[in-house]
């Protein structure tokens, strides 16, 4: 179907995002069309607020509308240990636990040759400075479970090393609730990789 060019213009627009195919660019398009001038005038605003306000934190890379994020300027944050995530998005995953007390740090993506993304593409420098401050007693690394992640993971832990810091990866294995028949082999190995004595 041949739209009008603004309406196709939008669409166009949605389907640069990630995850969005021409048919849920079209849904959010006509949504767009449907509610009123004073919704969309907000939402054209809200675009436009967090692209003026939202910065990345000076110290760790998380997200924040000042130099330093409210993370990091927690006096009650445990100051020795650091998770290394890749994305800011992963930071709020884990905050959401409610069980790491201990800083952050974002890489902006992982180790992939295949994309044109190397080490020095990544906050990896500002990590290793931070590191060598001397506070710091354990890096958790807490990349994706993925070829990308686990080629960061190694890296990291290859620099991190002579430092004499502990390093730890985060779990992986089955989630709450599935039944073992469905877990693929790679997800199974991971979990008894990953056990703990009980």
């Amino acid at each position: 179907m041949v739209y009008e060019a603004s309406l196709s213009k939008l669409i166009q627009e949605f389907k640069k995002m990630p995850s969005i195919g021409t048919k849920t660019a079209q849904r959010l398009a006509f949504y767009i069309l449907r509610i009123s001038e004073a919704e969309a005038s907000k939402l054209a605003d809200a675009i436009i607020e967090i692209k003026k306000k939202i910065k990345y934190c000076s110290i760790c890379g998380n997200i924040t509308e000042s130099e330093v994020c409210p993370i990091c300027r927690n006096p009650e944050r445990n100051k020795q240990i650091i998770c290394v995530v890749e994305e800011p998005k992963d930071i709020l995953v884990l905050e959401k636990t409610a069980v790491f007390k201990g800083l952050y740090h974002v890489l902006m993506g992982a180790i992939s040759p295949l994309d044109g993304i190397g080490p020095d593409d990544l906050r990896i420098n500002n990590l290793l400075e931070r590191l060598k401050e001397g506070q710091v007693k354990e890096v958790i690394i807490a990349t994706d479970p993925n070829t990308e992640g686990e080629a960061t993971a190694t890296y990291l832990a290859h620099l991190i090393k002579p430092l004499g810091i502990k390093i730890s990866r985060i779990a992986r294995g089955l989630p709450m609730g599935m039944d073992m028949e469905y877990a693929d082999e790679g997800t199974l190995t991971k979990a008894l990789e990953g056990r703990t004595e009980i």
